[in-house]
């Protein structure tokens, strides 16, 4: 019999070890994929009261999160490539960079981004030193559009299943359980990661509305040259943007002061430079400072340290790259959680009930009742004692 528990532990290990292997190959997608399983199952939750079924919570959950970012970031890449068209063909940057980069010597003018403006500029030869480019590049280029779309693919696959079937794995792990430490560790665990992460779900909706507004209000009252194009775009990708760590919504609207501000410094009303200036010191401090200050505490989560989360979301990309954004969180969360529940217990540690030293309990009055009752039948019993003699 131990010669069977041996061979099948054996096997054992060796699936363990080929998973995580597998796994490992994978990291980035699968920790993005619990990431998003935890900032989403409140709202997977929620559905519930529609009585619909658990498929169909799942599929509108993936929805509400893909449709908006596709939209959003083809509403982005379109703008961002007519405004950059425009801003080459205004400033006459393609004649300066043709004397950097060798190949777009043979580009007259950027073709108009229409079926009708590609062609022409196909016909033209405009577009050979892309093609040129892009067949020179094509493995690496394929690779890359593979890659993606591939772990994009684990994403929603893996996101999906954990959110129908995440109680299924809950229950699997508790049986394992051990005078209910394992419980006590995955409730408590469970319970937090779903507040921290639903927390920066939360704080990207809550800063997106409030740099939208923020950027609104600064248009309504700055002149047209020194307004701030699409704000309302701007506005979202500040959201988004808050999740990198250290840098944060910065990375949005300091361009975003450049561009409002390149035009007046390259040829327009100097003085329009100080609604600039007011710009950035709203962006600075209505965006950025404030909503720091009062939304993360309140929004990281019941038991987690605000100052190691935000270690956490700054080493985490340092260390492990792009998915230590979403990794090293999750670390500290389940590290923390073991340190609080687990670890005690499994050290022997004298359990805390709650009840402060100078609380009384249930049992000190029971044990006072019964001395006062004593110490009466003794009074008593001496007063009988007395009458009788």
């Amino acid at each position: 019999m131990d010669e069977r528990r041996l061979i099948i532990a054996l096997f054992g290990v060796v699936v363990a070890v080929m998973v995580g292997f597998l796994g490992y190959q994978f990291i980035a997608p699968l920790t993005v994929s619990v990431f998003l399983y935890y900032s989403t199952r409140r709202y997977f939750k929620f559905l519930r009261r529609l009585r619909l079924p658990a498929r169909v919570r799942a599929v509108t959950v993936l929805a509400s999160l893909a449709v908006p970012l596709l939209l959003l970031v083809s509403y982005a890449t379109v703008l961002l490539v007519i405004e950059a068209r425009s801003f080459v063909e205004q400033y006459s940057l393609l004649e300066v960079a043709a004397t950097e980069v060798e190949w777009l010597g043979g580009i007259d003018r950027i073709p108009e981004f229409t079926v009708q403006g590609l062609y022409e500029a196909y016909q033209s030869g405009d577009l050979s030193p892309f093609i040129q480019f892009a067949s020179d590049h094509a493995e690496l280029l394929t690779s890359l559009v593979s890659g993606f779309f591939l772990n994009l693919f684990v994403v929603v696959i893996v996101t999906y299943y954990l959110l129908i079937d995440g109680r299924r794995i809950r229950d699997w792990l508790l049986r394992f359980d051990d005078d209910a430490i394992i419980r006590e560790y995955l409730e408590a665990a469970d319970a937090e990661l779903e507040s921290v992460l639903f927390g920066n779900l939360l704080n990207v909706i809550a800063i997106s509305l409030i740099a939208i507004a923020a950027f609104t209000a600064y248009n309504a009252v700055a002149p047209a040259p020194a307004e701030v194009p699409y704000p309302a775009l701007a506005g979202t990708l500040t959201g988004i943007a808050s999740l990198i760590p250290v840098v944060g919504m910065k990375i949005v609207y300091l361009p975003l002061t450049v561009i409002a501000a390149l035009p007046i410094v390259l040829g327009g009303d100097q003085s329009l430079l100080v609604y600039i200036v007011g710009f950035l010191a709203v962006a600075v401090v209505v965006v950025d400072t404030i909503p720091d200050i009062l939304l993360r505490p309140i929004l990281s989560g019941e038991n987690t340290h605000v100052g190691l989360l935000m270690l956490a979301y700054t080493l985490g990309p340092v260390v492990l790259g792009f998915y230590g954004l979403f990794f090293a969180p999750i670390v500290l969360v389940v590290a923390l959680t073991f340190a609080q529940t687990a670890l005690p217990r499994l050290l022997g540690a004298d359990e805390d009930d709650g009840i402060s030293s100078d609380q009384m309990r249930l049992r000190d009055f029971t044990e006072q009742r019964s001395f006062r009752e004593s110490v009466r039948e003794r009074v008593r019993d001496g007063v009988t004692g007395n009458d009788r003699q």
